[in-house]
């Protein structure tokens, strides 16, 4: 079937990148405002156009926290359709190790706070989480999942159409 508009009719989730990083027990977390609410997220963010998902990932968790991480491992891959904007997600988490802090470092405008936080104070924030991503993706990294990088892919040039 020709179309004088390929692409006007192709459907388009949004690509989002998390990190897990896990400290003594406990995971970073943000609390941030959406539409006038506040609510709990892991550093987590959209991709951008020309950026591979590892630095996607390393750059939200900066600019939302101030801490600079080491990527790990992959994981996993969540697709979830948002209540809060009714789009489709596709979302990239990764296990991160924090390396350094800068305290004295802006974040992002939404972001109230960065804090650390147990599982249990995190499953006690209830609708205050911003999807339910963030606790599937800490349980699986508690219960061992955990994917190379490598199987993430990411081929650079070929121009745009």
């Amino acid at each position: 079937m020709a179309d004088s508009a390929p692409f006007a009719e192709i459907w388009r989730p949004h690509v989002t990148v998390a990190c897990v990083v896990a400290r003594d027990g406990r995971y970073l977390m943000v609390e941030e405002e959406v539409a006038g609410r506040l609510v709990w997220n892991q550093p987590a963010g959209h991709l951008e156009d020309g950026e591979t998902l590892a630095a996607a990932a390393v750059r939200e968790t900066l600019e939302e926290t101030g801490w600079t991480v080491a990527l790990q491992h992959l994981v996993g891959v969540h697709q979830w359709h948002s209540t809060e904007h009714g789009d489709a997600v596709v979302r990239f988490s990764f296990a991160a190790r924090a390396l350094s802090h800068d305290p004295d470092r802006p974040l992002d405008t939404d972001i109230r706070r960065a804090a650390w936080l147990t599982r249990a104070e995190i499953a006690a924030l209830g609708e205050r989480l911003r999807s339910p991503m963030i606790l599937h993706s800490i349980d699986l990294w508690l219960g061992g999942q955990r994917l190379p990088l490598d199987t993430l892919g990411h081929l650079p040039g070929g121009g745009k159409p």
